[in-house]
């Protein structure tokens, strides 16, 4: 019986869901999601190759940014396939297999996201509370196995949720609320007791963002401490000024996502438009937004791309 339950959600279609109401401006609400992801691609892609190919910035911190870039670009861009197929009236279908696919990222990706954020608070600590060491303690070496640490962690720990779909039936709607998948959204269509992957699944979001967000709080306290400590004013300025860029990029993240979370599981009936909007927010927000605050706000970052662009000029 498990069996065929699997093989009959092995072959399921689902349908997804543009903007309802303004299906007859899908094509020009369109125009500003082209308008998003272009930026979020060409913002995080050159910052990665930027990062690639200036020497002065093979540097931890900037590791860890190339690194912000890649989950970025890992957390948005499975779902602009589907999203410009809805707003495009080209299809709303999507097979289970591809909608378990197109999850894994989303979700892996947004956990990794939060994972290099830790490791960037972490490169902020020692690098103010520590300068002496840090070449010492922040080695390439050790921030691959960050790196490596950082996806595994995030995509491990998903997979038991998104195998238990298969074995779920879908006897009811298969109507998603939004233009791509995701885990929250598709469980509640199930005709079966969801109990595990609501439980299993809150705790995963309280373990991996709670945990990241404590050390993210303990580092920046260890650093304001140690900021306190500077004797000169425009000592302790300068050296909050390199904790911005980051302390942006985590408000970026963990507003929107907090949000989306409670709104799934505590305001479930409230008006889909609401649930569309912060899932777009949740999705397109930090890729767009973390190059363009990393641009402005560090000077290397910002003279690598200027160099790039006026290769004549100093």
């Amino acid at each position: 019986m498990a069996t065929s339950n699997s093989s009959n959600t092995l072959s399921s279609t689902f349908y997804l869901t543009g903007i309802p109401g303004y299906e007859e401006f899908h094509h020009w609400i369109s125009i500003p999601f082209c308008l998003l992801y272009f930026v979020g691609i060409m913002g995080n892609c050159t910052i990665l190759h930027i990062v690639r190919t200036d020497p002065r910035l093979h540097e931890p911190m900037y590791y860890f940014l190339a690194m912000l870039s890649l989950a970025d670009m890992g957390m948005s861009l499975p779902t602009m396939v589907s999203l410009f197929r809805v707003l495009w009236s080209i299809s709303k279908e999507i097979q289970f297999n591809i909608c378990v696919v197109q999850m894994f990222f989303i979700h892996t990706f947004s956990f990794t996201e939060s994972s290099v954020l830790l490791a960037m608070a972490l490169d902020r600590y020692v690098a103010i509370c520590h300068p002496l060491r840090y070449a010492t303690i922040l080695t390439p070496k050790f921030i691959a196995k960050i790196g490596i640490a950082a996806l595994l962690r995030s995509s491990v720990p998903v997979i038991p949720l998104l195998v238990r779909l298969a074995f779920f039936p879908f006897c009811h709607s298969h109507v998603l609320s939004h233009s791509y998948c995701l885990h929250q959204d598709l469980i509640h269509l199930a005709c079966a007791d969801i109990k595990f992957n609501v439980v299993y699944g809150l705790v995963l979001i309280t373990v991996l963002w709670g945990m990241d967000s404590l050390g993210i709080f303990v580092s920046y306290v260890f650093i304001l401490h140690s900021v306190l400590r500077i004797a000169s004013h425009e000592g302790r300025l300068k050296a909050l000024n390199t904790c911005a860029s980051h302390i942006c990029a985590v408000l970026i993240l963990y507003v929107p996502m907090i949000g989306l979370s409670i709104i799934h599981r505590f305001a479930r009936h409230s008006s889909p438009l609401i649930h569309i909007f912060m899932a777009h927010i949740y999705l397109l927000v930090p890729p767009v937004l973390n190059p363009i605050i990393y641009s402005v706000k560090t000077r290397q970052i910002r003279e690598g791309i200027l160099h790039r662009l006026l290769p004549h000029k100093n």
